[in-house]
């Protein structure tokens, strides 16, 4: 069956992560993915490492595969001509430059629509191109810090701490995705391309939630609890005698199971613990009671016990334990590609399964202007003499 994307044509004018990671999904969804790179460099992760396969970056190629590549001057007149044909033909344009910066270079969306009408525009920036910090850099660690996910991270003594990936890129990513797809959606009703304005920092004020709902209700900054969950209990990280574990009592229902598979059904008679708020206003008369108690036994002894009564329970993962567990294999979370300079390669999968149209991936991520004179002949239908003149020129 035809990809969901199958014959939608994305220009990608983005480097780094969060467009990367957005045409990324795009690609493994069946669209025709183009990046645009500088000729002798590329995209700034191209240079990101150690490690390196073979000279090529890892932290590129997970977030470039189902791409081709074309090197363009974009600044070079000619190589301008060349990306204007190619917009004209896209359905699709995303860039995170900084805002202003392709306006300048007759790039902007009021310029690129005025030539293609049917233009989905998708620009990904730190703060949006409106408002008064529009025009200020932003990459992820300092919007994880002004978005309030650092300073809700980490121990309660202890300093702001940004979450262990690159989540304030990748998702605005995952958002500038759905965002092209309604974009997708409209034009097909519509017949009219639109921009798409994504902000890394409003994406991280989407993320607050129920945090924003106590600071709402209160009138109070919710503070850095660690592993604990400001509005449940028990729900957090457990103390095992060879390491840690994970335990989520989300109802009353799992907390009386839970009560009874660690032998302790007196609790369910304490006045301190006899509903989930009672629990959290007696936290820490609870963790006084538990913490010695699961002190005893090994992290999988607990999982051994808790997992089969239906109660919340799992072990805390390496990356590398993650990435060689059956149930992500299982669900072709490791995929294993054949690169053609790093040599054989393992990416994460595409979390989205489908039944009839699923991911597919089917390319390796690009070496820069792997593909330049294949895409002008595609897109263009440009002659191998045009394409060499241009080389010369320096705009490819």
């Amino acid at each position: 069956m035809e990809k969901p994307l199958e014959n939608i044509r994305v220009l990608d004018l983005s480097r780094v992560l969060a467009g990367p990671y957005c045409t990324m999904l795009m690609g493994d969804m069946g669209a025709d993915v183009v990046k645009v790179e500088r000729p002798g460099k590329g995209d700034d992760t191209r240079g990101y490492g150690p490690p390196f396969l073979n000279g090529e970056s890892t932290y590129f190629m997970s977030a470039n595969r189902n791409k081709r590549s074309i090197t363009l001057d974009i600044k070079n007149e000619q190589g301008q001509s060349i990306l204007k044909s190619l917009v004209t033909r896209a359905d699709v344009l995303v860039e995170n430059f900084r805002p202003g910066t392709l306006d300048r270079l007759g790039f902007g969306y009021a310029q690129a629509s005025a030539i293609n009408p049917t233009l989905i525009y998708c620009s990904v920036s730190g703060y949006g191109h409106t408002g008064p910090m529009a025009e200020v850099p932003g990459y992820d660690l300092i919007v994880q810090g002004e978005g309030g996910i650092a300073d809700l991270t980490g121990d309660a003594d202890g300093p702001p701490t940004k979450v262990g990936t690159s989540q304030a890129d990748i998702v605005a990513g995952m958002n500038a995705f759905q965002g092209i797809l309604l974009a997708l959606l409209s034009r097909a009703q519509t017949g009219q391309g639109q921009k798409i304005d994504i902000a890394l920092l409003d994406c991280q004020v989407s993320l607050l939630t129920y945090q924003a709902g106590i600071y709402f209700g209160t009138g109070k900054s919710p503070t850095r609890m660690g592993n604990k969950h400001p509005s449940i209990a028990p729900y957090e990280t457990f103390r095992c005698s060879d390491g840690y574990v994970n335990i989520g009592c989300g109802n009353e229902v799992i907390w009386r199971r839970f009560c009874e598979a660690i032998g302790m059904t007196q609790l369910l008679e304490d006045s301190r613990f006899a509903t989930n708020a009672d629990r959290v206003e007696n936290r820490s008369a609870l963790n006084q009671i538990l913490d010695p108690l699961l002190q005893t036994r090994t992290a999988a002894e607990w999982i051994e016990i808790l997992r089969p009564r239906s109660i919340p329970v799992g072990p805390i993962h390496s990356v590398g334990e993650v990435l060689e567990h059956p149930q992500i294999l299982a669900r072709q979370m490791v995929t294993e590609l054949q690169h053609p300079t790093a040599g054989p390669i393992r990416l994460t999968g595409n979390p989205i399964k489908m039944s009839a149209t699923p991911p597919e991936i089917q390319r390796p991520p690009p070496v820069l202007g792997e593909h330049s004179f294949e895409i002008l002949n595609d897109w263009l239908g440009m002659e191998k003499s045009e394409f060499q003149g241009l080389v010369e020129s320096g705009a490819i």
